[in-house]
C-alpha cells in the first residue's frame, strides 16, 4: 500500500510589518525588489514566478509538493530578490515544523525571519508573508481494491438521475461542501475521463440539477457539484482551446499597456498624457478614447470566440449539446427560450473566458500577474465579456451604469453569440473523448520544442555541472529527438512508443532544480533513463505534460520508479544499493490533460472519493436501513411518497446496502494493510 501525501502551499502575497511603512526589504538601488518565493519540503523545492520591481508582491500561486520516503519534514518558505547579474539576494524566510503542518496548518500572515546566524539582517523588520497551507495525507491501496467502488460510480451515471437517492454520487453531493466540493469535482471529472464516461457523468449531474430547479433564474447559479464539475471539466480538456482563442489579445493588452477607464470615480486625468490628448484633458476625452481602445480589444476577442467552433474540443461540444437538450426539455415554454443559451454561456463565458481574461496567470496565459493598470484594463474587458455571456439580461441595471457607452457593442455581440452557440451544439458524437487509451498527440506534428539540459548516459567521472549538456529537443507523437542546435543536421531520437514513465526528479538527486526523467524500454526489454533539466518550473510542467500526452497510449507503463538517481553506488531517494531494485515511488501512469493540471491517478482519485463517502455513511444508513423518515426522504428526492413507489424504495435500499458493503470492504482492507505495516515494523531489526 502506497502512502499518498501532498502539501499544498498557497503563496498569496508579501507585505511589511505595520510598524514599518515598507514591504520586503529593498535590495535594488532603485528601492524596489524583484521577489520570488522558494518553497522547501524535504528534498523537494518549487518556486513561484518573479514579480518585477515591487515591494508589495502578489502571487496567489499554489505549489504542490509530494511527500517522499523518510521522516516527516518541516516546511520552509524563503523569499529572494531576483538579480539578472550576480547572486540573488535573500529577503527573509518562515519555517514550520512537521507537527504544525499536521495539527494546525499555517493560514494567515507570518513575519519574515533572517537566516540563522545572519548578522546583516539581525534585528531588522523584514516584512511578512501571507500563506495558506494544507497537508493531504492518505494511504492508497492497490488498484483491485478500488474496483467495486469504481464500478458503483460508473453504474450510477447510467441510471435515472431524477429518481436516484442512494448512489455514491448522491451521497457525495449531499455531504461535500465548500472548498472540498471543488476538489471532489476535479477528482470525479478525472476519474470519469479516465474511464471514457465524462459525458454520461456530466449529463447525470445536469439531469439532477435541472429536475430540482423550479426557478429558471437560479439554474446552475450556485456552486453545486454539477456546476463545479462542468467548470473543472472545461479547465481539464479545454485549456489549449482557451489559449488559442484568448492569448493573442491578452498578450496585446499586456504589451501595449494602454490606459483605459470608463468609471468617472476611477479616472486619473493626469495619466491621459499616455494616450496623447491635445489641450486640457477631460472625462469625456478619457471616456471616448477608452471606449475606442476597449472595443479595439473586444472586437478581436469576440471574432476569435464566434469563429472557434471547429477548434472547441469535441468533448466540450458534446457536453454543451447534452446541457442544451436537458434545459430545453425541462423548460420548453416560449418565455424561457433564452435559458438553453444562458445555461451554456453561463459556463463558457462566465466561468471560463471571463475569469481567464481577468486573471490570465491562473489560466497559464501569462507567466506573471498584471500590474495595477493592466489589471484594471483586464477587469473592464472581463466585465464586458461577462455581460455578453449574460445575453444582456442585466444590461443598464445595477451600480455600473458607467458601462453604458459599451452597450451598443455588447448588444451587437449578443446576437452573434446565439448563432455561435447554435453552431457549437450542432455536433454528432464520435465516441467519448478523454479516455486513457486515446492518442492525444498527432504522430507527425511537433507539439513542443526548445532547449533542455541533457545528462550524459554514464558520466561517472564528471562533476554534475559538466554532466549536463545543452541540447535542442523536438517532441512529436512519434519521436523525442535532439541535436546540438535547431540548425544542426545530425539528430538523435528515441521512439515515443518506447516511453514507460515520465516523472519529476528530486532536487537532491543532482543538486539541481527542475529535472525530469524519461524512462524508455528497448527491444530487448532493458530500461534506460534520460535525465533532462528545464530552466524553470513552468517549463518543467509543460514538458512533463507534453511527454505524458504523447505516450498516453503506450502499454506496459511502469507502476513505480525512483524519484532520485543512482549515484555513489546507491539510489539517492531510498538508499538502496541495487541499481535494478523496484522503484520506491508510484508513477503517474496516465495522461495529463492540460499543461497546468495534475495527471490522472485513478487510485488516488478513488481513495479521495472513498474518504468523502465515509462522511455520509451514517446519514445513508439512517435514511434507508433504519426506518427513520424514509417516506419524507424519498418524497423529497423523487416527488413521490413511500406508498406510491414501494419498488423504487426497495431499489434504493438495495443500492444503499451495496454501497455500505463496498465502504466496509475498503475499511477492512485499510486496516489489514496498516496491521501488516505495524507487524513489519515490529519484526524489523533495529538499526544503530
Amino acid at each position: 500500500m502506497a502512502k499518498s501525501s501532498s502539501l499544498n502551499v498557497r503563496v498569496v502575497e508579501g507585505r511589511a510589518l505595520p510598524a514599518k511603512d515598507v514591504d520586503l526589504a529593498p535590495r535594488d538601488i532603485s528601492g524596489t525588489s524583484d521577489p520570488f518565493a522558494r518553497v522547501f519540503w524535504g528534498s523537494q523545492s518549487l518556486e513561484t514566478s518573479t514579480i518585477k520591481k515591487t515591494r508589495f508582491p502578489h502571487w496567489d500561486e499554489v505549489l504542490e509538493l509530494r511527500e517522499l520516503p523518510g521522516a516527516p519534514s518541516p516546511l520552509r518558505v524563503e523569499l529572494w530578490d531576483w538579480d539578472m547579474v550576480g547572486k540573488n539576494d535573500f529577503l527573509g524566510m518562515v519555517e514550520f515544523p512537521p507537527q504544525v503542518l499536521q495539527q494546525n496548518p499555517p493560514n494567515g500572515w507570518f513575519r519574515l525571519l533572517p537566516f540563522p546566524r545572519a548578522e546583516e539582517d539581525a534585528g531588522r523588520n523584514l516584512g511578512a508573508l501571507r500563506l495558506k497551507v494544507r497537508l493531504n495525507e492518505d494511504r492508497v491501496l492497490p488498484s483491485p481494491y478500488y474496483q467495486p467502488l469504481t464500478e458503483l460510480l460508473m453504474e450510477s451515471v447510467l441510471r435515472p438521475a431524477e429518481e436516484d437517492a442512494a448512489s455514491p454520487l448522491v451521497v457525495l453531493e449531499e455531504v461535500t461542501l465548500g472548498d472540498c466540493r471543488q476538489d471532489l469535482a476535479t477528482k470525479l471529472v478525472k476519474l470519469f475521463l479516465g474511464q471514457g464516461l465524462a459525458g454520461p457523468f456530466l449529463d447525470y449531474l445536469t439531469r439532477r440539477e435541472v429536475a430540482r430547479t423550479t426557478d429558471p433564474n437560479t439554474l446552475f447559479r450556485s456552486n453545486s457539484l454539477a456546476s463545479k464539475s462542468m467548470e473543472q471539466f472545461m479547465k481539464l480538456v479545454g485549456m489549449p482551446y482557451l489559449h488559442e482563442v484568448l492569448k493573442p489579445v491578452v498578450n496585446r493588452v499586456f504589451e501595449e499597456k494602454k490606459y483605459m477607464e470608463l468609471d468617472p470615480g476611477k479616472m486619473e486625468l493626469g495619466r491621459t498624457r499616455r494616450i496623447s490628448f491635445k489641450g486640457m484633458p477631460s472625462e469625456e476625452h478619457v471616456r471616448e478614447t477608452s471606449l475606442g481602445l476597449l472595443t479595439g480589444y473586444l472586437g478581436p476577442i469576440m471574432d476569435a470566440i464566434v469563429g472557434s467552433v471547429g477548434r472547441c474540443p469535441l468533448a466540450m461540444r458534446m457536453a454543451f449539446k447534452q446541457l442544451h437538450q436537458r434545459v430545453e426539455e425541462r423548460f420548453p415554454q416560449a418565455e424561457h427560450e433564452d435559458l438553453k443559451y444562458l445555461a451554456i454561456s453561463g459556463f463558457l463565458f462566465l466561468r471560463f473566458f471571463a475569469p481567464a481574461i481577468l486573471t490570465p496567470k491562473l489560466f497559464d496565459l501569462r507567466d506573471q500577474h498584471a500590474d495595477p493598470q493592466t489589471s484594471r484594463s483586464l477587469l473592464l474587458l472581463a466585465k464586458a465579456v461577462q455581460s455578453i455571456g449574460n445575453l444582456g439580461q442585466q444590461l443598464g441595471q445595477g451600480k455600473e451604469l458607467w458601462m453604458a457607452p459599451l452597450h451598443p457593442f455588447l448588444l451587437q455581440s449578443i446576437s452573434r453569440v446565439r448563432e455561435f452557440l447554435d453552431r457549437l451544439v450542432n455536433v454528432e458524437a464520435v465516441g467519448e473523448a478523454g479516455g486513457s487509451a486515446r492518442a492525444l498527440v498527432p504522430p507527425s506534428v511537433t507539439v513542443r520544442e526548445g532547449y533542455l539540459l541533457k545528462r550524459k548516459e554514464e558520466p561517472a567521472s564528471l562533476a554534475t555541472r559538466f554532466a549536463f549538456k545543452k541540447r535542442y529537443f523536438w517532441l512529436s507523437g512519434e519521436t523525442l529527438s535532439y541535436s546540438k542546435s535547431p540548425e544542426w543536421q545530425m539528430r538523435s531520437s528515441m521512439p515515443v512508443s518506447h516511453i514507460r514513465a515520465v516523472e519529476r526528479v528530486d532536487e537532491g538527486a543532482f543538486q539541481l532544480p527542475h529535472v525530469m526523467q524519461v524512462v524508455t524500454q528497448d527491444d530487448a526489454g532493458a530500461l534506460h533513463t534520460t535525465y533532462l533539466q528545464c530552466k524553470n518550473v513552468n517549463e518543467l510542467n509543460q514538458w512533463l505534460s507534453a511527454l505524458r500526452k504523447a505516450s498516453a497510449p503506450n502499454p506496459d507503463k511502469l507502476a513505480a520508479c525512483h524519484p532520485g538517481a543512482f549515484r555513489g553506488a546507491r539510489w539517492t531517494c531510498c538508499l538502496q544499493a541495487e541499481r535494478s531494485v523496484a522503484g520506491c515511488s508510484r508513477t503517474h501512469s496516465a495522461v495529463t490533460l492540460g499543461d497546468w493540471s495534475d495527471p490522472l491517478d485513478p487510485d488516488a482519485e478513488t481513495q479521495m472519493v472513498y474518504r468523502q463517502l465515509l462522511l455520509g455513511r451514517d446519514q445513508l444508513r439512517m435514511k434507508f436501513l433504519e426506518g427513520s423518515n424514509m417516506d419524507t426522504t424519498l418524497e423529497a428526492d423523487t416527488g413521490k411518497g413511500l406508498r406510491d413507489c414501494p419498488d423504487a424504495l426497495a431499489q434504493q435500499r438495495t443500492a444503499a446496502t451495496r454501497l455500505l458493503e463496498v465502504l466496509e470492504d475498503l475499511d477492512r482492507a485499510h486496516e489489514e494493510f496498516q496491521q501488516r505495516e505495524r507487524d513489519h515494523a515490529a519484526s524489523s531489526p533495529l538499526r544503530p
